[in-house]
């Protein structure tokens, strides 16, 4: 059984509201030791994420503008609001978690396999990602951290599952026959089986077991019942 958001993902959850103040944002990521949070609107359903990147764009904003009691020309302050950085004004200047926030927040459900979670976080290069249930309520966070314990597994217990896989209906090398070895979550399969597609079919069930990290595929069979199918040529 491949493992899921639900299996990794934490339960207690630091939340904002999206009317929580800056400070009120600063000291939760500081008490908590964490570097985003998810924001709630009144009924607990996830509107956005905001982090430290968000509060720190306020205060360098704060400082390039108003540090030093520098403050730019009116027209300045009127191009820069009107300007392609309009949005991030908006939010430089934003009081409140909701005005912060990065929204939507990339959410997840406990039921995604953590590969498909991963692929998510590193599409839009985020370090988190709520876990939402049918009513976008949420029930957890999952963070890149959580993933990698995936692939934290024991040895022996990968070998134990790859052995357990090989489904007993099936002509495939019996699972005595079948050489396992698994060392830091790479694993090694030697041993002969009836047909290459078998062969095939093995090597693919064990790269797609939680916390393999590479297969070396050392196996031989008696009969190929792979066919290649020759590139396509003119005469």
């Amino acid at each position: 059984m491949r493992t899921t958001v639900q299996d990794v993902m934490t339960t207690d959850v630091a939340t904002v509201n999206q009317n929580a103040s800056f400070h009120q944002v600063a000291e939760l990521l500081i008490s908590r030791g964490i570097s985003g949070v998810p924001v709630l609107d009144d009924h607990d359903h996830v509107v956005g994420v905001v982090s430290e990147a968000d509060l720190l764009a306020k205060e360098e904003f704060k400082q390039r503008y108003y540090g030093d009691d520098y403050r730019p020309p009116l027209r300045a302050r009127i191009r820069h609001m009107a300007g392609s950085e309009g949005k991030g004004y908006d939010k430089a200047t934003g009081e409140t978690a909701g005005a912060l926030m990065t929204s939507p927040a990339h959410v997840t459900a406990a039921d995604v396999p953590v590969v498909q979670a991963a692929r998510l976080m590193d599409r839009h290069g985020v370090k988190r990602l709520p876990v939402i249930d049918t009513d976008g309520r949420l029930v957890g966070i999952v963070s890149r951290r959580d993933l990698l314990r995936v692939f934290l597994r024991l040895d022996k217990d990968i070998e134990r599952q790859i052995l357990a896989d090989i489904p007993p209906d099936r002509t495939w090398t019996a699972p005595q026959g079948l050489g396992v070895t698994v060392a830091d979550g790479v694993v090694t399969l030697s041993g002969v089986t009836g047909r290459h597609s078998e062969a095939i079919a093995i090597v693919r069930m064990a790269e797609n077991i939680d916390g393999v990290v590479a297969v070396h595929d050392e196996l031989t069979w008696r009969y190929d019942d792979v066919v290649e199918i020759p590139a396509w040529g003119g005469a």
